[in-house]
């Protein structure tokens, strides 16, 4: 199963484009980390005023994958170039 998908030319093509855009733009994904931050940020503000589990979610869904991208994209500015 996973000889398809090393072989996959699409994948390959995705990959490649990814790379290439990620390396011209380095700090691109740490500026949308920090833009999914604050918009949890003020999600959590919205939330204390007008408590709601769909709002809970929201913030926990914003502020969490914002980490993971920041991070991910402060741990690929050296590999690309940095």
């Amino acid at each position: 199963m996973f000889k398809r998908i090393d072989r996959s030319p699409s994948l390959a093509r995705l990959l490649e484009r990814m790379s290439s855009t990620l390396a011209r733009q380095r700090g691109l994904p740490t500026v949308i980390g920090v833009l999914l931050i604050a918009i949890s940020f003020v999600v959590d503000l919205v939330n204390q005023g007008t408590p709601s589990p769909t709002l809970d979610l929201i913030w926990s869904i914003t502020h969490h994958l914002g980490l993971i991208i920041a991070f991910i994209g402060l741990l690929m500015i050296e590999p690309l170039g940095g």
